[in-house]
């Protein structure tokens, strides 16, 4: 099945990559090779925006029904190739199946949601302060868009930023991540290439980082980066870019935090927080890192929780019970297995699982954890839970933003207003009232503060991204200027 993917994608045309490098593409439960092909260059990359850069001015022009109708035809397919696609996802990023199923759906909302865009490149017309003149403000496509796919979440990570630009006029430049280079990048031009997208509108140019990385982002024909990723390389990615001038969307590392207040109903606050740090086994940048407990139920909300925690299979992804499945490769393992460590020397006590098999790491629960841990102060992005114990509800939100993070989040209560008042005091682009820290709707605001990332994707606010306006003054009558009365 996915073994077919191993050229690149430019200009409409499935060429082989020119670098001599391969890359090797595995399934990180078994190890088995999915397949395997020539990395790309900075030839195959010069080529791949040339041909978004040419094809771009008339793909802008194409009528809105006509971009629409591409749009429609990948959400089609989508759902036509749910099954294989969910197995694709299995197989490459080791998702379980009930994440696999979440990553499909949101993919086809995003793409639904993206297609209304051809029909809301809404202007302004704005009085004037100059007698006689109109202010026109028109919307327009920016231009050509690079995307940096993610492994994580790799076909709705990606797709998040390719739906929305074309939508709006763009043409694009996929660079798939390596460890997920058919589902984040090279499905996604099939799907394109088969709605009937014309050529260079769609281009996937899969390349090692250390060949092309940078060359990626400092070409001259981009307006725009897009990526989603770890805050390290996003800071380096909005160097370069800041350098060129050039725009980014950037969605970055999270340290999102779960408050329980001492009020909150605990079943439902133990359940959720299971989901929302176990989902895709931690490997999600909304994911909880940190689970910030009122002191008076702290030893109930423990209890519950790893009761809950002790329901979750861990193990092989195909199998249908499975909810917490292989890391993406073992040196996220010892990377995890360091700062566990080094948290356990400070104090912190793990009471729950942390088996490991293969690339599987069975859920673990920590105990007596302060913010400074390593396992506190780094985005896990493991199956790894750190709770906190808080005083009161001003030390909760104190701790909560005592990271350099804001990406995500959840306050739980029984008093809604209060949940209100304390999720406005936490410093975060996101967070919900009695629910989990992972949720993305395509009609709503999607991003996060601080270290967590520049902009926001979703609805009004990707279009808004993705496209540049200009002021056309119209001087209907004549003027009169200083000087020549």
């Amino acid at each position: 099945m996915m073994n077919n993917y191993t050229k690149q994608f430019i200009n409409g045309e499935w060429i082989n990559g020119s670098s001599d490098k391969k890359i090797k593409n595995t399934n990180p439960f078994n190890g088995d090779l999915i397949n395997e092909f020539n990395s790309a260059d900075e030839g195959d990359l010069d080529r791949a925006y040339l041909a978004a850069e040419q094809a771009q001015k008339e793909w802008a022009a194409t009528l809105p029904q006509e971009k629409q109708t591409v749009l429609d035809k990948v959400a089609h397919a989508l759902t036509e190739r749910k099954e294989e696609i969910i197995d694709m996802l299995v197989h490459e990023s080791g998702s379980t199946k009930v994440k696999a199923e979440v990553e499909w759906a949101a993919t086809l909302r995003i793409v639904k949601e993206a297609s209304t865009f051809p029909y809301r490149m809404e202007g302004k017309i704005l009085p004037s302060t100059i007698p006689g003149k109109e202010n026109r403000i028109y919307r327009t496509a920016k231009g050509v868009i690079g995307i940096i796919g993610p492994w994580n979440f790799p076909l709705h990570l990606a797709m998040r930023s390719v739906a929305p630009a074309l939508a709006a006029g763009n043409t694009v430049v996929i660079k798939p991540a390596s460890e997920a280079p058919v589902t984040s990048g090279f499905l996604i031009g099939e799907l394109f290439e088969k709605a009937g997208a014309p050529k260079g509108t769609v281009n996937v140019v899969a390349g090692r980082g250390s060949e092309i990385g940078d060359a990626f982002i400092e070409h001259r024909v981009p307006k725009l980066i897009s990526f989603t990723g770890s805050t390290e390389v996003g800071r380096h990615i909005g160097e370069l870019a800041g350098k060129h001038l050039k725009d980014t969307a950037l969605e970055l590392g999270g340290n999102n935090v779960m408050v329980v207040l001492a009020d909150a109903d605990l079943e439902k606050a133990a359940e959720s927080a299971a989901f929302g740090k176990f989902l895709h086994q931690g490997q999600i940048c909304m994911a909880l890192n940190r689970i910030i407990v009122e002191e008076t139920v702290h030893e109930e909300f423990v209890a519950l929780f790893k009761e809950k925690v002790s329901m979750l299979q861990a193990g092989d992804p195909t199998d249908i019970k499975t909810a917490v499945g292989p890391l993406i490769n073992h040196d996220q393992i010892k990377r995890i297995q360091k700062d566990l460590e080094e948290s356990f020397e400070a104090g912190a006590e793990k009471i729950h699982g942390g088996e490991i098999d293969g690339n599987v790491m069975h859920p673990i629960i920590l105990t007596n954890v302060t913010n400074d841990m390593p396992i506190a102060k780094n985005e896990i992005f493991g199956p790894v839970a750190p709770i906190l114990k808080a005083k009161d509800e001003a030390e909760a939100i104190q701790l909560a933003n005592g990271s350099p993070y804001g990406l995500s989040g959840s306050v739980f209560t029984k008093d809604l207003h209060r949940g209100v008042a304390v999720a406005k005091q936490i410093e975060t682009g996101m967070i919900h009232v009695n629910d989990q820290s992972v949720n993305d709707e395509p009609h709503v605001a999607f991003g996060g503060e601080k270290d967590s990332g520049l902009g926001r994707f979703g609805g009004e606010w990707a279009l808004d991204k993705f496209t540049t306006v200009k002021w056309i003054g119209v001087q209907e009558k004549d003027r009169s200027y200083p000087f020549f009365d």
